[in-house]
């Protein structure tokens, strides 16, 4: 999960007419959230059908089931765990008003509440972001990032291997599927 920044509504009419799924503004979240998942960060055309995610469930606070600021996209299965759930007192993270680096951190390819952050804990519990096909997906990345990097430091070549590290940051570039964790692994080898 990476921080996200929220674009201005194209087309506020919609959400007057009370159509919380107008294309134009799907489309608008589609392209701030890089066609990922804004929770899981799978790329959408990867893991099934984009939904627009109601950060305060629909069903719990009607009053927002138009609201720009309460909307995301979501995959299918980031969107069905998340559900009516919500607790005031434990948020899950939103990362279009805050950081996600605050409260969760990868180690490999799990991800992990940082310093212990309820708040960590419980979104990735009931997203379930550490469910079998994500970890699936996350190891084939790490082998391709784990190559990428045994080639670039195996060569003498120091323009060679100048470019196999610009490659390798480019991976962990926000449009970049599970950014988050790539970053955290270039970090680890004080490339990031």
């Amino acid at each position: 999960m990476i921080k996200l920044n929220r674009p201005q509504c194209p087309n506020p009419t919609a959400l007057t007419d009370e159509k919380y799924d107008d294309p134009i503004n799907k489309e608008a979240l589609r392209k701030s959230s890089f066609g990922k998942c804004m929770y899981c960060e799978g790329k959408m055309e990867d893991v099934g059908y984009a939904h627009i995610e109601h950060i305060k469930p629909k069903g719990k606070f009607p009053q927002f089931k138009f609201t720009w600021e309460n909307l995301g996209f979501s995959c299918q299965i980031c969107n069905t765990n998340k559900g009516e759930k919500y607790d005031s007192a434990t948020l899950f993270i939103n990362p279009y008003d805050e950081n996600p680096e605050e409260h969760i951190v990868f180690l490999g390819f799990y991800v992990y509440p940082k310093q212990g952050s309820e708040r960590g804990e419980h979104t990735i519990n009931e997203l379930q972001l550490n469910r079998a096909g994500l970890i699936d997906r996350r190891k084939e990345k790490i082998e391709k990032i784990d190559t990428m990097i045994k080639a670039g430091f195996r060569t003498s070549n120091v323009s060679l291997r100048t470019q196999a590290i610009e490659l390798l940051k480019k991976e962990a570039n926000e449009d970049k599927e599970y950014s988050a964790m790539v970053k955290s692994i270039l970090a680890t080898q004080k490339l990031y």
